[in-house]
């Protein structure tokens, strides 16, 4: 049996403390199944030359980790992964802060990845990368002469060509996901969006509906949204309930409704335009004032980036006016904090919420939304919110859909959510489950590993198959 590689930017190192979410939940499933290793940067920035790679096992996985020198880290982290990729691949043309020296930093660190890997790889490992940080890591390691099953899934938007070209080098960059065996998307927009790029921006011949041919090889483009793990994450919120934190803040809205949100402090998130949103909802349905309260979690991150310290300050200039222009000396209406919660806090919270505010300007898949509406009793369920603009909107079709830009939209859904029968709220919760079951975490993983596994159709093969049709 092949053993399976996982390569990220970070490395989830088990510690015994409860994490929210994201890549570790979406992978470790995958990892605790078979075993294996999980590669990736350590978190640690040295000013130093970077010690040699560094093995923590554990539960039969081998957490192998580097550090990055500081100005490694400034360029491909701060720099080219998150000033220019990140708003780029959210569509945010206009946030994107190009400069050669970052692009030449995001690739060194790349090959860096690929030194260090090189010394752990089998010939027969299967390799499974993650995320924008790594997306020419394929090719170097074909270049080292590796022939192995390389597949890539990127948990974020991936735009139509008329974006990606405006990323400066792009024709270095994005043809690299072409030394990849299998190219994983969120949703088959983003699919479509890399395929259009590959037929017009550098011409690869179409081999079927989702392969192409690139320098001899078959890549493969293929759809595989993220999960959770459903049931799992149901009996956790209902055992959350009777946790003392969760009981304080339940006991603490006095009877009123909650409303949650729950995202990284981050203008894709679009949480200004969700509170302008509440602003609005409590202007035009003032019946609600004293009755409901929004909870909004918001962790920060990257706060030495000027675009997230900027809209940290307006964050919080939106909840002060808010909460100085309707609150009253027994009523906050809006609670903003910027404290992490561990899992099992955050479902008994979601289980606890009457609605549940999930209204990215743009999102690859979009857990919270997920997440709330497993943690919901299916016998007095709460109502999802969501963005169309969210990877989630493909198969929560029984939320709220809204457009997050359309404030006087979103105020009219928090209003019909909380009004909503019984009879209904139940009849969307069923529909949003049994989608999630669908797509649960565990065979999320085992559908990507299974397609990669699957041996491509040779580029001479396909042609011939062509030509017969």
């Amino acid at each position: 049996m092949s053993r399976l590689v996982i390569v990220s930017n970070r490395v989830g190192i088990p510690d015994g403390t409860a994490r929210a979410g994201g890549l570790e939940v979406a992978i470790r499933p995958a990892l605790k199944k078979s075993g294996g290793v999980w590669f990736g940067w350590s978190g640690k920035v040295t000013d130093d030359t970077p010690e040699p790679a560094k093995t923590v096992v554990k539960e039969d996985v081998a957490y192998v980790t580097v550090d990055l020198q500081k100005d490694d880290y400034e360029e491909f982290y701060n720099g080219f992964a998150n000033r220019v990729l990140w708003p780029i691949l959210h569509y945010r043309l206009d946030l994107a802060e190009f400069n050669r020296r970052d692009l030449s930093g995001y690739f060194r660190v790349n090959e860096f990845f690929a030194d260090n890997l090189a010394s752990v790889l089998r010939p027969d490992d299967v390799i499974w990368v993650h995320d924008y940080h790594l997306m020419p890591l394929a090719r170097a390691l074909r270049e080292r002469g590796h022939k192995n099953k390389i597949g890539f899934f990127i948990h974020i938007p991936f735009p139509p060509p008329e974006f990606l070209t405006a990323l400066p080098n792009h024709e270095r960059l994005i043809p690299a996901l072409g030394h990849y065996d299998l190219v994983g998307f969120q949703t088959e927009t983003d699919a479509n969006n890399f395929s259009r790029y590959l037929s017009t921006e550098i011409n690869l011949r179409r081999l079927g509906n989702d392969s192409f041919e690139y320098d001899g090889r078959v890549v493969r483009a293929g759809v595989f949204p993220v999960g959770v793990e459903t049931e799992a994450f149901a009996k956790l919120a209902r055992r959350a309930m009777d946790t003392p934190f969760v009981r304080d803040v339940v006991e603490s809205l006095s009877g009123r409704a909650m409303i949650i949100g729950v995202d990284r402090l981050d203008y894709s998130k679009g949480i200004p335009d969700r509170m302008n949103a509440f602003e609005r909802f409590l202007t035009n349905f003032p019946d609600w004032h004293n009755a409901v309260t929004y909870l909004q979690i918001t962790p920060r991150s990257r706060s030495d980036i000027q675009e997230y310290a900027d809209i940290a300050r307006q964050v919080g200039e939106t909840v002060g006016r808010i909460n100085g222009n309707f609150g009253e000396a027994s009523w906050t209406p809006l609670r903003y904090i910027n404290k992490a919660h561990s899992r099992t806090a955050l479902a008994g919270l979601y289980r606890a919420a009457r609605v549940g505010l999930v209204t990215p300007l743009r999102d690859g898949m979009n857990l919270v939304a997920k997440e709330y509406v497993a943690a919901q009793d299916p016998d007095d369920p709460g109502v999802l919110v969501l963005s169309r603009f969210a990877g989630a909107a493909r198969e929560c079709t029984a939320a709220l859909l809204v457009n997050p830009y359309d404030h006087e939209g979103v105020a009219i859904a928090i209003d019909r959510a909380l009004s909503m029968s019984l009879r209904e709220r139940r009849q969307r919760h069923a529909v949003n489950y049994k989608a999630l079951l669908q797509n649960d975490l565990s065979q999320w993983a085992e559908r990507f590993l299974e397609t990669l596994d699957q041996p491509p159709v040779t580029v001479r093969q396909s042609i011939r198959a062509a030509i017969c049709r």
